[in-house]
């Protein structure tokens, strides 16, 4: 259910509020450009300073506008146990698919505060269930061993893994097989996380170029080596333009160049600075993404 390129997509402002038309406008975009899933709320979505409101609108309009055309993976982590409980159950109320759980930030839990954590989430919400393991957002590493030990949850589903180390991902599949999706969480680690067994990418490149990120997926599980290994390097530049500041700034003003979206962010992100700009910029027109 969960593979190929799905889209970590940006949540739009316009005058300080969440911008529902350009929102509805840039899933069109993606069903059409081939984009497998969409994970509304997730950081590229700035869940971190959506309220609860904005938070379970954006699912819920996320949800209206696919239709079940594709799966939505609502992000619905927090640093709470509770907190995460609760709106996970909202988010499964608003009909999403999935849930996607990022690791306890800033308190720092142990392996077993991790474990314990998963666990009662899962047990309280009976929604597929996605970890998702980002140590340089998060401070916190979820270590194979403890992933393997919540495969045995069964609507726990995948982890979306965003450490960039390859040893690590290589052994979380090797620990947990077919019982486990693996998706990568680092644009510039999908094809080598396919080539070990992967099955996509919760991406923040396919919100500029979600033709090339989904074509890359398709090859490779088309067998078509050559192609997937051809747009890899195509897309590696924007892959690097994406973090040149704070994701998703870079993914926004992109946006925004492109004519999608305001270039608007909820303080304490803010616009992208000029000299950065100018390098986006040449780095989109030489994609094909901006005429120049």
């Amino acid at each position: 259910m969960f593979k190929g390129s799905i889209v970590a997509i940006v949540t739009p402002f316009k005058n300080g509020k969440f911008d529902e038309k350009a929102f509805k406008s840039l899933i069109e975009w993606h069903i059409s450009e081939g984009t497998d899933g969409i994970v509304p709320c997730g950081t590229t979505g700035e869940s971190a300073t959506l309220d609860y409101e904005e938070h379970y609108r954006v699912i819920e309009v996320t949800v209206k506008t696919v239709k079940g055309r594709i799966p939505v993976i609502a992000g619905t982590g927090a640093n709470s146990t509770d907190e995460t409980i609760m709106i996970t159950k909202k988010a499964k109320q608003l009909g999403a698919d999935a849930a996607l759980l990022v690791t306890p930030y800033y308190n720092k839990p142990t392996q077993e505060g991790l474990y314990r954590h998963y666990k009662k989430v899962a047990e309280a919400v009976n929604i597929p269930q996605i970890l998702y393991n980002v140590p340089g957002r998060t401070a916190v590493n979820m270590l194979p061993s403890t992933v393997e030990r919540l495969a045995e949850i069964k609507n726990i589903v995948g982890i979306k893994e965003a450490t960039g180390d390859m040893k690590q991902v290589s052994e979380v599949i090797r620990l947990c097989g077919n019982r486990m999706t693996v998706l990568s969480g680092d644009d510039f680690t999908t094809l080598p996380l396919l080539a070990l067994g992967g099955k996509g990418v919760i991406s923040v490149s396919a919100n500029v170029a979600p033709r090339d990120v989904s074509a890359m997926c398709n090859a490779w599980e088309q067998g078509d080596i050559v192609r997937a290994r051809k747009l890899h390097f195509k897309l590696e530049p924007l892959n690097f333009a994406m973090f040149i500041e704070t994701n998703p700034i870079p993914a926004k003003t992109a946006l925004s160049m492109m004519g999608k979206i305001q270039e608007e962010f909820k303080l304490p992100l803010c616009q992208m600075s000029d000299d950065n700009k100018e390098k986006l910029r040449k780095i989109l027109i030489n994609q094909g993404v901006l005429k120049k």
